[in-house]
């Protein structure tokens, strides 16, 4: 069933921020902002292009790209609900700074910088600004730890540590039909052929067990060692 305006008064009205806030503000809020679907596999906003305004993702999964000079495909960012993307841009009204892709079907709420800026004017204290400092403060560690990642660790060792948190370290397979060569190699910012040389490494050892749909891994302390990390700190 659609989500309707009416829905987000009734669900903003949840949130703690909100709670205290009249009815009648709250339409206000939602009402700055407008309910947009995206059929699975389309492109919500992409690099480069102006201002598309900020997004939270109601219904449906996201990833949110960045494209290399070769046009290889990298994911910066894997979006569920309820989570804002493409923040920055409500901000300072500037270009996108990723492509956002539906990976399922998606229901937005989708804000314009004019508009946003208008509403944190009227309401300089209400949740919206305090929510999205906390998504912005938790992707920027996230992403400053994928820089880490990339400029310090190998692919082979980008690899190991992938499959850990995919299998929850171990205890789950890896759908392979979910999570292809293409999807994970853009997970490690390289390219599929670089990827599938590191689980051929790691299936010659015997540290995993490859089917045609599923990756289960057999050894994760030898995975823990080719991923370069502290296996008391890492947690999936």
């Amino acid at each position: 069933m659609a989500l309707t305006p009416s829905d987000l008064v009734e669900l903003l009205g949840r949130v703690e921020h909100f709670k205290r806030l009249p009815v009648a503000d709250r339409e206000t809020i939602v009402n700055a902002g407008q309910i947009r679907i995206f059929p699975a596999g389309a492109v919500i906003c992409r690099e480069g292009d102006p201002c598309a305004g900020m997004f939270v993702l109601l219904a449906g999964h996201v990833h949110l790209c960045k494209l290399g000079p070769q046009g290889q495909q990298s994911i910066v960012a894997e979006i569920e609900p309820v989570i804002m993307f493409n923040e920055v841009t409500v901000l300072d009204g500037g270009a996108n700074l990723t492509t956002a892709i539906a990976v399922q079907d998606c229901t937005t709420w989708n804000i314009s910088h004019a508009n946003f800026l208008s509403l944190m004017q009227r309401y300089p204290l209400v949740g919206l600004a305090q929510g999205l400092l906390r998504v912005m403060a938790t992707r920027t560690r996230r992403l400053l730890s994928q820089y880490e990642d990339v400029s310090f660790r190998s692919v082979l060792a980008r690899s190991a540590k992938l499959l850990l948190e995919l299998s929850d370290n171990g205890q789950r397979p890896i759908d392979r039909k979910q999570l292809t060569n293409t999807e994970m190699a853009a997970r490690l910012s390289t390219v599929p052929e670089a990827l599938s040389r590191s689980l051929k490494v790691f299936k010659q050892n015997g540290d995993i067990l490859c089917t045609r749909t599923s990756i289960i891994v057999k050894q994760p302390k030898a995975l823990e060692k080719f991923a370069q990390i502290d296996p008391v700190l890492f947690k999936g």
